[in-house]
């Protein structure tokens, strides 16, 4: 079979290789993978970014779907011809955070989706919602577990909440959709005014172009009558931290999930405790989680966004695209439909 592996630090080192078919163990299958999909995490892990260094060579990204085509001794939760997503967390089924196991990662730094070929323990699978292709199903394991973790599991959304969501990157559309059909009102900060009205079209109440209002807390306080929201989506981390403490309300909830905005800046913790603010870090989420998403996608048929696809092979293209930060939504590799790229040409573009 062929995969994509990453041979050392660099997008420049993605290879082409071959490799033997695996023979799915006990309790383990075999999925053919028919999309992958983009997140951040992988972006770091491929230019040598992120904060932790794994062992090469390394078939990245976390997210995919695919068919189960063979099923090992004492598998009873799949059966060939069932469509799957990988979970994240590997062994993570649910309840706290406590019960993951850190170095059961998919993309890192157990190898990941970007293969033919994936071998999945069946406790770390969950069905594709019937109701999305492949495509949109790829999407989900990182970007949108984390929103909803954030959300409902930690959460408790309910109708009539405010949500605050900075930018339109996987993570932050995911939570607009699921506010919206928890009946909440959703505010959205973004530089660009065209994806601020696909926000809106999305069913975003307001946006702020933070690239012209500098200070958009007091903006969110003048949208709520002062009140603030009661969730924030924060991905920017320490240089937007502040101004998400200021714009949310009274014993509101802020959910840190990135830092794309660097690592660098200074909290006061006295404006927490005035405010009885509580501030979660979200490690994505439990398959208990990601099952409970996937009824609700089905139940309200709701659709991933997603900004562009590209063949496999394109991975290099695929990344470019992806750090420009043009793009609205997520962004997909085909991998069962794209092909079998030329077994001569160890290169990837």
């Amino acid at each position: 079979m062929k995969v994509i592996a990453l041979q050392n630090e660099g997008r420049a080192n993605l290879r082409m290789e071959d490799r033997p078919r695996p023979v799915p163990g006990r309790q383990e299958m075999l999925i053919r993978v028919a999309a992958a999909s983009l997140n951040y995490r992988d972006l770091e892990i491929i230019n040598g970014t992120y904060h932790s260094r794994f062992a090469f060579p390394l078939v990245p990204l976390s997210d995919g779907v695919g068919e189960v085509v063979e099923v090992g001794a004492d598998v009873t939760r799949f059966t060939p011809g069932d469509r799957v997503c990988s979970t994240f967390w590997q062994r993570w089924i649910g309840g706290t955070f406590r019960m993951a196991e850190v170095g059961y990662q998919r993309g890192g730094p157990i190898d990941g989706l970007l293969a033919e070929f994936a071998l999945l323990d069946e406790q770390a699978a969950v069905l594709a919602p019937t109701n999305l292709t492949d495509a949109e199903a790829a999407t989900l394991p990182c970007a949108a577990v984390t929103a909803w973790q954030a959300l409902v599991s930690e959460g408790r959304i309910k109708a009539g909440d405010t949500v605050l969501v900075q930018g339109t990157g996987g993570v932050s559309l995911f939570a607009l959709q699921f506010a919206v059909a928890s009946g909440a009102r959703v505010f959205v900060t973004s530089s660009s005014e065209a994806k601020i009205e696909k926000a809106k079209a999305l069913g975003a109440f307001a946006g702020i172009n933070y690239s012209e209002v500098h200070e958009w807390a007091g903006a969110i306080l003048d949208l709520t009558g002062g009140r603030g929201v009661d969730h924030v989506i924060e991905v920017g981390g320490p240089r937007t931290f502040g101004q998400s403490l200021a714009a949310t309300a009274v014993g509101g909830q802020i959910n840190v999930v990135g830092y794309l905005g660097g690592t660098d800046g200074a909290i006061n913790p006295l404006d927490i405790f005035r405010r009885q603010v509580q501030v979660r870090g979200i490690p994505v989420g439990s398959r208990e989680s990601f099952e409970a998403m996937v009824r609700a996608i089905e139940v309200n048929d709701l659709r991933p966004v997603i900004d562009r696809r590209f063949a496999w092979a394109e991975i290099g293209d695929a990344l470019d695209h992806f750090g420009s930060g043009s793009h609205f939504g997520k962004i997909v590799l085909d991998v069962a439909t794209s092909g079998t790229p030329d077994a001569q040409d160890p290169m990837v573009r």
